[in-house]
């Protein structure tokens, strides 16, 4: 006799029904919109003009994007280049309990709950040579330091901003990964005599990859969207020295006016950060897989 499969209960769907028409309100609705003014001329209000991918061609023969997109891609890497290695080292110098673990979680979540518009204010004081701690020091030290005046200074104070700002999330992460890891491989390392190099090579870097995964993603993404900071500290410049995508979007839409073309910058935009977060993923995916199976031999 054939079993008698049990009906399902689809009323779980109601408990999720209001997350889909917030996304599609929020996020959907939205993107549709983008995707119209992409193919069209807006010429006024009450005048639009079909014009199938122009915008997209006219967008991608745009050098000054040429150069917006490689200076991003450039700075979103740094960031990760610094930001990940360092958020490891702090999470690993964290204390593991007690009330000193408490202090040190709140101490060095505090740069995460600053607006990203009092960051920049806060960078753009401290960064000046006459005032500033930070630009003051440097010129004491024989630099002659100016974000304002110099297209590699500013960069760099960019990027510092950025490592000081978001570092923390990378250590929280991090951490919690570290908590999750049970006593019972530290109990066999040390039976085994293994050195502390090793123990994070074969056993902590393995078990922290999903928060790793996470925080790459999380980083890469919000560096590659990043506007408010620099818009603040330098505003794009000396020169176009720190005009990464989002603003040279923002000039495109708001200070051009130019909808048609800043819409379909905007698609492609999109699609550049799926596909490097993608890329990326399968990336720290692979090479996870390839280190636990490393571990595992050990």
């Amino acid at each position: 006799m054939s079993a008698v499969s049990k009906p399902v209960n689809q009323k779980a769907w109601f408990l999720v029904l209001p997350v889909i028409l917030c996304v599609a309100f929020s996020a959907i609705v939205p993107l549709m919109t983008v995707v119209n003014y992409s193919v069209q001329d807006i010429i006024s209000p009450e005048r639009r003009v079909f014009v199938g991918t122009e915008w997209f061609v006219a967008v991608m023969r745009d050098q000054e994007l040429h150069s917006a997109l490689l200076r991003q891609l450039v700075f979103s890497f740094a960031v990760l280049l610094v930001e990940i290695p360092l958020g490891i080292l702090l999470a690993l110098s964290m204390p593991a309990q007690g009330w000193k673990s408490s202090a040190v979680l709140v101490l060095v979540a505090l740069s995460l709950l600053i607006p990203w518009n009092v960051v920049g204010t806060i960078w753009q004081i401290f960064g000046r040579s006459d005032i500033g701690l930070f630009g003051v020091m440097l010129q004491r030290m024989g630099f002659d330091y100016s974000y304002t005046g110099n297209a590699t200074h500013a960069w760099f104070t960019v990027l510092l901003m950025d490592v000081w700002h978001w570092t923390p999330l990378v250590a929280l992460l991090g951490f919690a990964g570290l908590r999750s890891i049970p006593d019972a491989y530290y109990q066999a390392a040390r039976i085994d005599g293994a050195s502390k190099f090793a123990v994070f090579r074969y056993i902590q870097l393995p078990k922290m990859q999903g928060v790793l995964v996470i925080g790459v993603l999380l980083r890469f993404m919000d560096s590659f969207m990043i506007y408010t900071e620099p818009f603040v500290l330098t505003g794009g410049g000396p020169g176009s020295a720190t005009t990464f995508l989002s603003q040279y979007l923002t000039q495109k839409a708001v200070g051009q006016f130019d909808l048609g073309p800043a819409a379909a910058f905007s698609l492609i935009y999109f699609l550049i950060i799926l596909l490097m977060c993608f890329v990326l993923y399968n990336w720290m995916q692979s090479a996870g897989t390839h280190s636990g199976e490393e571990s595992d031999h050990a």
